[in-house]
């Protein structure tokens, strides 16, 4: 099925990477754990995790994957960053501010939804993308609070942007991969054939 492609990764070091396995197996692609730098040669684009921004970068650290996350970027590599990844792809983070890639035009605030019990189901639009509503899953969210000029807003949830694209890089506020609905897995596929 895969046509000789390479698989997509998915970066393995904390957070939610198996559930963005299990999302990818219903649609049919191939996808492959990532823990460290040389793996990246071996993926075609990559997702990066919900979780724990702060202990993913503790891992970036210890195993200095964060400069070859960025050099795959530089190359046009696809990169999906969902809930934490999203926090890691921001250029700039507040609340408080803290270390990230810088690599998507945008300003996010960690946490901005609340606390864990704070979570909660919603149905956004993601009008270019799918004509029905998107189920969107917040745990523990960050809220984008500014979109550069370079990047556009692909899917709201009231007033707020929470699924942004700048070139090869996608980000979610909320974790797709939570649900059934395959909408925003298969956009991100369509950025692996460009």
């Amino acid at each position: 099925m895969n046509n000789g492609q390479k698989p997509v990764g998915i970066l393995a070091l904390q957070g939610d990477f198996a559930m963005h396995g299990k999302m990818l197996d219903r649609i049919g692609k191939p996808w492959k754990l990532v823990k460290h730098a040389s793996e990246l040669e071996e993926v075609s684009g990559l997702i990066m995790p919900g979780g724990e921004s702060t202990t993913m970068l503790k891992f970036f650290a210890a195993n200095g994957i964060a400069p070859a996350i960025k050099e795959f970027a530089a190359h046009g590599k696809p990169i999906f960053g969902t809930c934490a990844g999203a926090i890691l792809l921001a250029q700039n983070v507040l609340n408080p501010p803290q270390e990230r890639l810088g690599l998507m035009d945008i300003t996010v605030e960690r946490n901005a939804y609340g606390r864990q019990i704070d979570s909660s189901v919603q149905q956004g639009t993601c009008p270019e993308i799918s004509p029905q509503a998107v189920e969107m899953v917040f745990i523990r969210a960050p809220i984008i609070r500014r979109v550069g000029d370079g990047v556009r807003v692909l899917g709201r949830c009231g007033d707020l942007p929470v699924l942004v694209e700048q070139g090869n890089l996608l980000a979610a506020t909320f974790h797709p991969e939570l649900t059934e609905d395959e909408t925003i897995h298969r956009y991100f596929l369509t950025k692996l054939a460009k």
